[in-house]
């Protein structure tokens, strides 16, 4: 129990929660665990929402499609990290997002209400979570907002501009792929290429597949 409430208690829901009633927690909110394997869909567009989901390993890609079978990842997560939780609190009651393992992944699932709404045990720890749980979805919309930024912009250069200008380091890997690349910024994969190794000609950037390095100031013009 202390290894996984180690990994668990990097997100930030369980700030100011200690191991003691975390266990708690866990039976209170009902929650259960599963493994999946690399590729495995979790969560299908169209599925019904009871749970979100906190990755204990592995990792997940949020994926959206349309009515023509294109494909849009929207952002993808690693250990610690939730999905779900803002389609849940908005009472959204069917996915309309794919959820699909990107490694082995184990998943704790968690009953949403739960979380915001307190028990016949009178829990001391709803409070708690319940305003963890707001600053987490607050963040969320921040990320959101970047990626509509993102989308708001014609050319890929200045789609990638946003893009490494969101990162805090000067060198960076990306959990992308060339098409999963293409797919998050909603581009065509070889003018994504073509355009990455334009930028390197210039001398603004360095990569070698997903490991970038800035080499100049990167601007949104």
């Amino acid at each position: 129990m202390q290894k996984k409430f180690d990994i668990i208690k990097q997100n930030s829901l369980w700030n100011g929660i200690d191991l003691n009633e975390f266990e708690k927690m866990l039976q209170c909110m009902e929650t259960n665990t599963r493994r999946y394997k690399k590729g495995e869909i979790i969560l299908l567009t169209g599925d019904p929402i009871n749970y979100i989901g906190l990755i204990i390993s592995g990792g997940v890609k949020i994926i959206k499609e349309d009515i023509y079978g294109n494909i849009t990842i929207i952002t993808e997560l690693s250990v610690s990290e939730f999905f779900g939780e803002v389609l849940v609190c908005a009472g959204i009651k069917n996915s309309p997002i794919t959820v699909e393992s990107s490694d082995e992944t184990e998943i704790l699932f968690i009953n949403y209400r739960k979380i915001i709404t307190t028990c016949a045990s009178a829990c001391s720890f709803h409070s708690k979570l319940i305003e963890n749980m707001l600053g987490i979805i607050a963040n969320k919309n921040l990320m959101l907002n970047q990626k509509i930024e993102i989308l708001s912009k014609r050319t890929i250069r200045d789609k990638l501009l946003i893009f490494f200008g969101s990162k805090r380091d000067k060198k960076f890997t990306i959990p992308y792929n060339r098409e999963e690349l293409a797919q998050y910024l909603c581009v065509d994969r070889s003018a994504l290429s073509n355009e990455l190794c334009k930028m390197r000609d210039e001398g603004l950037i360095k990569f070698r597949k997903n490991e970038f390095e800035i080499l100049g100031e990167i601007k949104d013009e």
